[in-house]
């Protein structure tokens, strides 16, 4: 059934090659965003959660809003 309702679309080989490309432009954006970010932001996010002092300002800030 499926195979000869595949068979009946128009042009049906451009989407795999569609569907590549899109994936490989998206895999070399998400390099190219690794390799460009700078390592303090990443060391910074690396430390938040064992960074005792964030938890215990965000307590404090909610704690004063009440």
């Amino acid at each position: 059934m499926y195979k000869e309702i595949l068979q009946s679309i128009d042009n049906i080989a451009i989407w795999p090659v569609i569907s590549f490309v899109i994936f490989f432009l998206f895999f070399l954006c998400l390099l190219w965003y690794v390799f460009t970010t700078d390592s303090k932001f990443i060391d910074h996010m690396k430390q938040m959660p064992m960074d005792d002092l964030a938890v215990n300002d965000t307590t404090e800030l909610k704690t004063e809003r009440l």
